[in-house]
């Protein structure tokens, strides 16, 4: 029998060129739009295999030399899960044009992934749970494809504090991190959370592209935008999910602003800052400066040695979220990026980087936030 692979589900996403008893060839494919039709980005997949139960396979991805990030495909690791709820990382290896996975035997069918996923139907769940624990639900408008586009309010201090995951969809990294920063901020017994609440108001929008999450794409929505260059100017026709998070961060005021990412090439875990801003102060330099120390002695998975150079985004730096907030804001603001591969600092050879460890990364980056509210007091 031979092996049959499928995509019909949330976030999948894959090619099939040719099947056997043992070795399917695939392609991952690029991301797509409302229509059907190819956007610019080619990188994530998301399938299911069946037939391989007993001995296995080997899936060999014929195209991953000219994806969109060929370079993270080196040291990659792919994760695989036969429940869908342990998902851990597979042989793997790339020899420059090919990326192989072996898959091991399973008692069920197998779904393999570019990163661990995190479906639509457990961002509801994240949303009603987090209001059933205090959390105050506030809909800014709605996605390409009529999807809601969410905030949890948290909080009832006065310093108002936006975080936003998912403008890449494919980066799943950042709502794991999401998750795991809600549980702990709404937990009543944690005397940090009670402070935190107390002094800011938290806005947290766990998933800005819900249609490219569904359709399996890396980092465009149904209209085929990169939603983190639209800051600048978004539309209501091409990127409304960035105009009503923009409005509400209008409305509400920013006093700090964390965009959460994952990197395909570098294996780390790093924060990218607002350096290159012709408006940059020495006020956000110092408190980027802190936060990042604050950060590096909260977890032993954050680090500043490894990261993008200040110049990297030049041309088009205010077309990106935290760029454009530490602009109009004058604020701490950060873009935050977890690997898809694994923290060569810490690696871990079952899991890589992983949705729980994101989790827990969410969870420790609350102690270097309310570090930052208390060193800086009110910004009115």
């Amino acid at each position: 029998m031979s092996l049959q692979i499928s995509h019909g589900f949330d976030s999948g996403a894959i090619e099939v060129i040719a099947c056997s008893d043992a070795v399917a060839d695939i392609a991952i494919r690029h991301d797509v739009l409302a229509d059907g039709s190819a956007a610019e980005f080619l990188q994530w997949f998301h399938f299911r295999v069946s037939g391989a139960e007993e001995s296995g396979a080997q899936l060999r991805v014929i195209n991953a030399g000219v994806t969109t990030y060929p370079e993270g495909w080196r040291d990659y690791r792919a994760v695989h899960s036969w429940n869908r709820r342990g998902w851990e990382r597979i042989p793997t290896r790339f020899d420059g044009q090919i990326l192989t996975i072996d898959l091991p035997p399973a008692p069920g069918p197998s779904y393999i992934s570019y990163f661990e996923p995190y479906s639509w139907e457990r961002h509801l769940a994240l949303l009603a749970d987090c209001i059933s624990r205090g959390a105050r639900s506030q809909r800014l408008g709605a996605s390409i494809q009529g999807r809601d586009i969410d905030a949890l309010v948290v909080g009832s201090g006065q310093r108002p504090v936006w975080i936003i995951a998912r403008q890449h969809p494919g980066e799943t990294m950042a709502e794991w991190f999401v998750e795991g920063m809600l549980q702990s901020l709404l937990d009543p017994l944690d005397p940090m959370a009670n402070g935190l609440r107390q002094a800011a108001t938290f806005y947290v929008v766990a998933n800005m592209n819900p249609d490219g999450s569904i359709l399996g794409n890396l980092r465009t929505n149904a209209a085929g935008a990169n939603l983190n260059r639209e800051w600048l100017s978004p539309s209501l026709e091409r990127s409304p999910e960035v105009q009503c998070v923009r409005d509400a961060m209008h409305s509400t005021g920013c006093d700090a602003f964390f965009d959460i990412h994952g990197d395909e090439n570098l294996p780390y875990v790093f924060v990218a800052g607002s350096e290159m801003l012709p408006t940059f102060t020495a006020q956000q330099a110092t408190e980027q400066e802190a936060f990042s120390a604050d950060f590096r002695a909260a977890s032993s998975d954050f680090q500043s040695e490894h990261g993008y150079h200040a110049s990297k985004y030049k041309e088009d730096v205010l077309k990106l979220a935290s760029k454009y907030a530490g602009h109009t804001f004058g604020c701490l603001s950060l873009t935050l990026e977890m690997p898809f591969k694994d923290n060569a600092n810490a690696p871990d050879a079952r899991f890589g980087w992983s949705g729980a460890r994101s989790a827990r990364l969410g969870a420790a980056m609350l102690g270097p936030v309310y570090a930052h509210l208390l060193r800086t007091g009110s910004r009115a």
